[in-house]
């Protein structure tokens, strides 16, 4: 198992174990004239209050006291830089970005790994995530539902709401639109305030 398996795994039993789903969340919209973007963040923190090295399972808590363990892998560098006391943090970020393309070429999809380690002897932690980058073709345009129907690299259709009325305007049937969708999950570790 890559040791980006083991950061993802640890960040998916944060984020979805009852005892740490406290997650602070944002959403940022962002427009432009033919394009939009959202990003959509989650982050979880937890304080270590107990290691056990012999079968590398961490203990996190809460602010709100609720407690969880987690077995970090062989693979997870520097394991021993944790201290009791420590801050994980998770944070999950996925942004979506829809941009208008007066080019015409053909339908195609692309994604992008994207993975960082913590460096040698630093505190344990990581990136992982993929960007996948679509383009399609613009089908219909209807204005009263405010949907706009793309088709897809494989054929497929599917309808997109567009809230705004202005980025409406910009579309048209036999238009391509570069769909960006990235998501990825940090975790970081920080030493804390009681050592």
């Amino acid at each position: 198992m890559k040791a980006s398996h083991v950061f993802l795994a640890m960040a998916v039993v944060m984020t979805a174990c009852p005892a740490l789903a406290q997650p602070q969340t944002s959403v940022d919209v962002t427009k432009g004239a033919g394009s939009a973007t959202v990003v959509g963040t989650s982050k979880v923190t937890a304080t270590v209050v107990a290691i056990e090295p012999a079968t590398r399972t961490v203990t996190l808590k809460d602010k709100k006291g609720k407690v969880i363990q987690l077995e970090v892998g062989e693979e997870a560098r520097n394991f021993d830089q944790l201290k009791v006391g420590d801050i994980v943090t998770t944070e999950y970020r996925e942004a979506m970005s829809l941009s208008l393309s007066k080019t015409n070429g053909p339908r195609s999809a692309t994604q992008r790994l994207i993975e960082e380690r913590a460096a040698p002897g630093a505190k344990p932690g990581g990136t992982i995530g993929r960007e996948v980058t679509v383009m399609a073709d613009v089908v219909s345009v209807d204005t009263k539902a405010k949907t706009v129907t793309l088709k897809g690299p494989q054929g497929n259709l599917v309808d997109v709401h567009v809230e705004d009325p202005e980025q409406m305007k910009n579309v048209h049937k036999g238009d391509q639109v570069e769909i960006v969708y990235t998501e990825a999950v940090a975790i970081t570790v920080t030493p804390g305030a009681t050592q």
